[in-house]
């Protein structure tokens, strides 16, 4: 069971430099449209989209990546909670 759980908490941290750099990516619209770019947004546009129906943009700011990166930071806590109740 340890084993899933580090590979799990393993993962998110590669998941979040992944959303780190797909939130980068916006900001530089060409490098949106490469191959990288569509990549990232395949795998972080559905982790994102709950997270943009709950808190819509205010103007020109959204603040959807900021709430889903505080999320993923407490995931692997999460994951240990759960760990620590089945051992």
């Amino acid at each position: 069971m340890s084993f899933i759980i580090d590979t799990l908490i393993s993962l998110i941290g590669i998941y979040k430099y992944a959303l780190i750099i797909y939130i980068l990516m916006s900001w530089f619209p060409g490098i949106a449209n490469s191959q990288i770019g569509v990549f990232l947004a395949k795998i972080c546009e559905p982790f994102l989209e709950p997270f943009r129906r709950i808190i819509p943009p205010i103007g020109m700011m959204d603040f959807s990546p900021l709430v889903a990166l505080i999320v993923l930071n407490y995931a692997p806590n999460g994951l240990r909670a759960i760990q620590n109740m089945f051992s």
